[in-house]
C-alpha cells in the first residue's frame, strides 16, 4: 500500500477529514450556541454565568481553528459555510435562551453530541495510525468530559 507524504493511508485519511468535517460543524453550531447564551443570560447568575460563557466560547472558537487545520493536514477542505454546518450537525441549535438552568443544560447537551463523534473520531484515527488526529480527540474528550461533569453539579445532578 503507499502511503501518503505524513505516512498515512490515503483512503483512511479521507475518511478521517470527513468525520472531522461533521465535527467541525457541530463545534460552529456549538460556538454559536454559546455566543448566544452568552448575549442573553439573565437573573441572578448572570455575572458567573456571562464570564464562564465567553470563557467557553473563546475555547470553542480556538478548536473550531484547530479541527479546520486538520482537515487542510489531511489533504481534504473543510466545510466553512453555515449552509454546510446545518446539514450535518447533531448539536442541537440553542434559540432565545435566556434562563440559566437552559443555558447550562444545552451546554451539556451539546458537549453530549460532540463527544460522541469525538470518540468514533478517536477510533478511526486509532485503526489510521493517525497519532495527530487521535491526540487531538483526546485532549478535547478530557477537556470535555471535566466540562460535562462541572455543569452537572452547578444543575444538582450526576453525571
Amino acid at each position: 500500500m503507499k502511503l501518503n507524504s505524513l505516512g498515512l493511508d490515503p483512503q483512511k485519511t479521507k475518511e478521517l477529514a470527513s468525520q472531522l468535517n461533521v465535527l467541525l460543524a457541530n463545534f460552529q453550531i456549538y460556538y454559536q450556541n454559546l455566543r448566544g447564551i452568552h448575549w442573553n443570560i439573565k437573573g441572578k447568575n448572570f455575572f458567573d454565568l456571562h464570564i464562564k460563557f465567553e470563557e467557553l466560547y473563546t475555547n470553542a472558537n480556538v478548536k473550531v481553528d484547530e479541527i479546520a487545520e486538520r482537515v487542510l493536514t489531511l489533504g481534504e477542505t473543510p466545510l466553512h459555510t453555515f449552509d454546510d454546518y446545518v446539514k450535518v450537525a447533531k448539536v442541537p441549535v440553542g434559540k432565545n435562551i435566556s434562563k440559566d438552568e437552559n443555558a447550562v443544560q444545552l451546554i451539556v447537551n451539546s458537549l453530549t453530541e460532540l463527544l460522541k463523534i469525538e470518540r468514533q473520531i478517536l477510533n478511526a484515527a486509532s485503526e489510521a495510525d493517525d497519532e495527530g488526529t487521535n491526540s487531538m480527540m483526546s485532549d478535547f474528550i478530557s477537556e470535555q468530559e471535566k466540562t460535562v461533569w462541572m455543569m452537572n453539579a452547578w444543575l444538582g445532578r450526576s453525571i
